[in-house]
């Protein structure tokens, strides 16, 4: 049994003080907090392949990316996508490319150990449209087996079934450059030139560059693809000068001043390649202010250097402050306001691409990077507000003002269905995740439970007015995702566990008396898959199987988004299983204050993109600790 609450409170106090005590040390003198966004190799692997393309190989330190994909090897022989998982075929492939194109043989005992886990799985043939993509740029797979993209998409007027707004943001700033490469279809002449031939099961003479089939209603995609093929090699494809033209204008408008596309490296990476198969210069000053903007993604140390898939600085400040002002923090403390107010300089008054489809709004919304003016999204803004909410700024009118401002863009961005979506609205036509180019199954931005929830909890906490009808709609859309166990499925963060705490601060900040059932449904849910030692823990394997749904080794960041759920819920008996998740935390932290968590916790796409952000195990054990130590 757990000791008596009075029992906790000296130790609580402790590690909140030692937590608030690491979080200032690694405050920016600017008033932000901004940490590592580690991904998988691949991410590194494809900045190699962009930099071997562009012949700028040399003027970047690429041997130490070489000891980074040495350092990310398993002992299975291959690269995972996620900690622990046992490798992942793709990203394999993706790294040993890498290493090839570093200079390293095939008969180094590091790559004869990759090519046994590739083949194992399938070699190349089996691997993903992207990767094998990366492969075709090379000469190391054939342009046959990647999709056709015609061009002219591009010129689809507004009131077509699709435009290229159907596509989520993501998607969007990584297909527009690549219906350039796709239409080129380029071999580049690098140096190494490799080959990867050892890598294919069936033998490089037997390879059969094609589509895999479904033997389904969807095989139609394959069919219309034959087609497009056919177009091209006759030189029938309708508009494609007019589509590439729009395609490069497109990418041209959405550089930022600071070189990124998107904020996002697939997006920059691809944009890259579109130009280069436009024969941009290596000199034009569009080129090196992206090659640039790819560098302030790295990571370099002494014998490291790798790249983030994204940054999240705004994120990371949003979530301290928020921490730092529920753990204790006074609203004025001089820490908390210059993360207040440069948070509040990052709020984005350009119209971005959301305006396509809600074309009566103003802009006022935050993004998760230091600059993505056309990629505001739905969960950093609540975030952002609920942190500013907490703090007392000199210009306490301006705040309020920016607040309203925001406010007002997020009310009108609410999907038909109810709810919100990360970036964009109505996002949701499905049957793109089922074209053979869409094999991430992350083509579309629907309206999701945690956004929704988020964006509930910010109305909730701040007493911010909603027109009722917009209200019930979001709440009807939240409690209707609610599964029968109790708990609510996470897209953004792993998983269940994620979902259902944030779908429980909703509901208390909103009405826990009128919500009382669902409340209490989720907390008992949470309740049944703590683990024995106190803490909480979910594996990512849960996207792929849900019986695995709250199930995986204890982390400080899930174990504080199940105590943050159990403390939404002041009507249930909880407390037993608060205290063991509290002396969890207690025990787990390190002298510096920090807590050490090696599983990731975010998520990019479920079931096959996951992040760890490296702050994860530090604001959320705080924050718990703080609401904890605030309602005993």
């Amino acid at each position: 049994m757990p000791l008596p609450t009075e029992v906790y409170q000296v130790p609580v106090q402790k590690a909140i003080a030692l937590s608030q005590e690491y979080l200032l040390s690694i405050q920016y003198p600017d008033g932000y907090w901004w940490a590592e966004l580690e991904s998988n190799a691949s991410i590194t692997s494809e900045m190699v392949l962009l930099h071997k393309i562009w012949g700028t190989d040399a003027t970047r330190p690429l041997e130490k990316s070489a000891s980074y994909l040495r350092s990310q090897q398993r002992d299975h022989g291959g690269w995972e996508l996620f900690y622990g998982d046992g490798g992942e075929l793709s990203v394999s492939v993706e790294a040993y490319m890498a290493l090839r194109l570093l200079g390293v043989p095939k008969e180094d005992p590091a790559l004869v150990k990759a090519k046994k886990f590739i083949l194992q799985r399938g070699g190349i043939s089996k691997s993903r449209i992207f990767t094998k993509l990366h492969l075709a740029l090379i000469g190391c797979y054939g342009w046959e087996g990647i999709p056709s993209l015609p061009a002219w998409v591009m010129l689809l007027p507004k009131e077509s079934p699709f435009t290229i707004y159907e596509m989520s943001s993501w998607a969007r700033g990584s297909t527009v450059p690549l219906l350039i490469v796709f239409d080129k279809k380029p071999v580049f002449d690098i140096n190494p030139k490799i080959s990867l031939d050892e890598l294919y099961t069936e033998s490089i003479d037997n390879v059969r560059y094609e589509l895999p089939q479904n033997n389904d209603w969807t095989d139609i995609f394959i069919g219309l693809d034959h087609l497009f093929k056919l177009g091209e090699t006759l030189n029938l494809v309708p508009f494609r000068k007019e589509g590439l033209k729009a395609a490069e204008k497109w990418i041209l408008e959405r550089q930022e001043a600071t070189g990124d596309w998107g904020g996002i490296i697939p997006a920059m990476l691809n944009s890259l390649l579109g130009l280069r198969c436009l024969e941009y210069d290596v000199d034009d000053p569009i080129i090196q202010r992206g090659l640039v903007a790819v560098d302030n993604f790295a990571i370099e140390t002494e014998d490291s250097y790798r790249i983030q898939p994204c940054i999240s600085p705004v994120w990371d400040t949003a979530w301290c402050l928020r921490a730092f002002a529920e753990s204790g923090f006074p609203s004025d403390h001089p820490a908390l306001v210059k993360a207040g107010e440069w948070l509040l300089d990052k709020q984005i008054l350009d119209y971005g691409d959301w305006i396509v489809k809600n074309s009566q709004a103003t802009p006022g919304g935050w993004a998760f990077e230091f600059d993505n003016r056309f990629y505001p999204d739905l969960d950093d803004s609540a975030v952002v507000v609920m942190g500013l909410d907490l703090v007392k700024l000199p210009d306490e009118m301006l705040k309020q003002k920016a607040i309203a401002r925001c406010l007002d863009w997020m009310l009108s961005m609410q999907c038909q269905a109810g709810g919100w979506a990360a970036f964009d609205i109505n996002n949701d036509q499905d049957w793109l995740n089922l074209l053979p180019y869409s094999d991430l199954k992350a083509t579309i931005d629907p309206n999701t439970a945690d956004v929704t929830a988020r964006v509930l909890e910010m109305i909730g906490l701040c007493q911010l007015p909603i027109p009722e009808e917009q209200a019930e709609k979001a709440i009807a859309f939240l409690l209707n995702e609610q599964e029968a166990d109790g708990s609510w499925f996470g897209r953004w963060g792993v998983n269940y566990i994620y979902g259902t705490s944030i779908a429980l601060c909703a509901l208390e900040a909103l009405d826990p008396q009128k919500y009382q059932e669902n409340i209490n449904r989720g907390a008992a849910w949470l309740t049944t898959c703590q683990n024995p030692d106190g803490g909480w823990g979910e594996t990512c394997r849960s996207y792929n199987d849900s019986s695995l749904k709250g199930q995986g080794v204890s982390t400080a960041s899930q174990t504080a988004w199940a105590l943050i759920g159990l403390l939404a819920a002041p009507d249930f008996n909880g407390e037993n299983a608060i205290a063991k998740g509290i002396d969890y935390l207690i025990k787990t932290q390190r002298d510096d204050g920090t807590w050490n968590e090696d599983e990731f916790t975010g998520t990019g796409f479920p079931c096959h993109f996951y992040l760890k952000y490296h702050l994860y195990q530090q604001y959320f054990p705080l924050m718990a600790l703080g609401r904890y130590a605030q309602s005993h």
